[in-house]
């Protein structure tokens, strides 16, 4: 079909859908699938390397719930196998492997918080396990044979590796493969991702076409947003992500920490329905804070967490309802130790970590000591950070 018999509805129905992307290639290829009136297979393929998602993954997530409400066909690729190799985007080192417990929890995991953005009555769920699981090395050779390794290198971060000597693994060349295969097995119309997923994307058209799939799949790519440091691609092992399954007392307090520079950025790829900030930023971001609080946690959360946030953070008081923590028998006390069970803290490097920085009190007071008397915890409020709180009791 030519651009010039396309018709103008589905031109202003594809630009619609591709509102807030980067790419969207090749050019009018989504306007003539949509003039086939039917209903198009949007893919987006996810790794569980990590258990929660976080406000960057709603982004590509919103877009594939986009297309559903457009009445298409949202297949989400649960990459048990493709998280085995690990995705080289934009990466500039191997990134290490995860074994299949790992992969099995949080692809669980990554399951049930997907819902909160998509419709799952109306999403197809897959493993990519059930096409590679039975892969032999036949199956593997052949698989191989429509890609040369010159492609492959012309990745950007290929290239930026091999001109610094840095190594790049058989399994990473493999990586962009798997994932162009998981395209011709949902047989994809569409491709969903992120900026650094480009060349996935347009190598699983190619291979579509090579391998005789009845459709080849226009790709489109969202922004990546950028983590609450305003530097950095959200990330939770960068720390500066915020948590859709987080307390909306968290998700409040870190969208006030984000710059103000990137908040107009944050709106319109987070709340586009809503109006961008124009107003002054501490404004805006209390705004943005309740917005997402009310998104994943209901309407009312975002007020409530505003006003923990005041009472916490401006006033300079505990939160009323400070939960608390049982006392063991230990005297004196391992405080990181304690952190960890009583303020939910990652680990005991964490802890001392904020202990040392001076962000640990008790009843106001910083405290700089490892190992703190029974006595001295029996009755107090113990603070971490801005917001983790916990009021302690003696047992029996």
């Amino acid at each position: 079909m030519s651009d010039q018999k396309t018709p103008a509805w589905a031109v202003a129905e594809a630009d619609a859908l591709a509102a807030r992307s980067v790419n969207c290639e090749p050019p009018g290829a989504l306007a003539e699938k949509l003039a086939e009136k039917r209903p198009l297979r949007v893919k987006l393929g996810v790794d569980p390397t990590a258990p929660d998602i976080h406000l960057g993954h709603t982004v590509v997530l919103q877009k594939l719930r986009e297309f559903q409400d457009a009445g298409h066909t949202a297949v989400l690729i649960i990459g048990d196998w493709t998280a085995r190799v690990g995705d080289p985007s934009g990466r500039s080192s191997t990134r290490p492997m995860l074994s299949p417990d790992e992969i099995d929890r949080n692809a669980e995991t990554f399951r049930r918080q997907a819902d909160l953005v998509l419709d799952p009555e109306r999403t197809e769920v897959r493993s990519n396990g059930e096409w590679f699981a039975g892969m032999t090395l036949a199956d593997v050779l052949a698989l191989t044979s429509h890609v040369t390794v010159n492609q492959l290198l012309r990745r950007n971060d290929f290239a930026t590796r091999m001109a610094d000597d840095r190594p790049i693994s058989m399994l990473e060349l493999v990586y962009p493969l798997m994932q162009g295969y998981d395209s011709v097995m949902v047989e994809a119309d569409v491709e969903l991702g992120g900026t650094d997923q480009l060349f996935n994307l347009m190598l699983g058209r190619e291979l579509q076409a090579r391998m005789g799939c009845p459709v080849t799949q226009v790709s489109l790519t969202m922004p990546l947003l950028v983590g609450t440091d305003g530097v950095q691609k959200m990330s939770k092992s960068l720390g500066n992500y915020i948590g859709v399954t987080e307390p909306p007392e968290e998700q409040f307090g870190k969208a006030m920490s984000v710059p103000d520079a990137t908040m107009a950025e944050y709106y319109r790829l987070l709340v586009p329905a809503e109006p961008g900030p124009t107003g002054h930023p501490a404004a805006e971001k209390r705004r943005l804070g309740r917005l997402i609080a009310d998104r994943f946690h209901g309407p009312g959360a975002g007020e409530a967490a505003e006003e923990h946030f005041n009472r916490v953070t401006r006033d300079h008081k505990a939160p009323d309802d400070v939960p608390e923590h049982v006392l063991g028998p230990d005297d004196p006390v391992h405080l990181p130790a304690l952190m960890v069970a009583a303020l939910g803290l990652p680990s005991n490097g964490e802890a001392r970590r904020l202990i040392q920085q001076g962000a640990v009190s008790l009843d106001g007071v910083p405290v700089a000591d490892l190992d703190v008397a029974r006595e001295r915890l029996s009755g107090a409020v113990l603070k971490a950070g801005k917001r983790r709180f916990a009021r302690l009791v003696a047992g029996d």
